[in-house]
């Protein structure tokens, strides 16, 4: 991972670890269900944020690395994966 994209991750991870604990502590303080929801939307925001940071980064380095090299193993795995995150993530 490049080192900017990794700091950037952690920084953000940190956060939102942060917003975790801060989640846990309103569901024990009987908070409204609204907000404890609204925060959980926050929370599922911030994670997607760093899911596409991560992945930009994959895409910009592993994936280009290798759909320039000659091994055409890599580069079909490297796509299999792709699909198969992207599959995921979107349902």
């Amino acid at each position: 991972m490049n080192k900017l994209t990794k700091v950037s991750c952690l920084k953000r991870l940190s956060r939102i670890e942060g917003q975790v604990r801060g989640l846990s502590r309103m569901v024990e303080d009987d908070r409204y269900c609204i907000d404890i929801v609204t925060q959980l939307s926050a929370v599922r925001a911030a994670l997607r944020r760093v899911e596409q940071e991560v992945l930009h980064d994959h895409v910009g380095h592993c994936v280009k690395h290798a759909m320039r090299s000659d091994d055409r193993e890599d580069q079909e795995r490297k796509i299999q994966e792709l699909m198969d995150v992207l599959a995921r993530s979107s349902g």
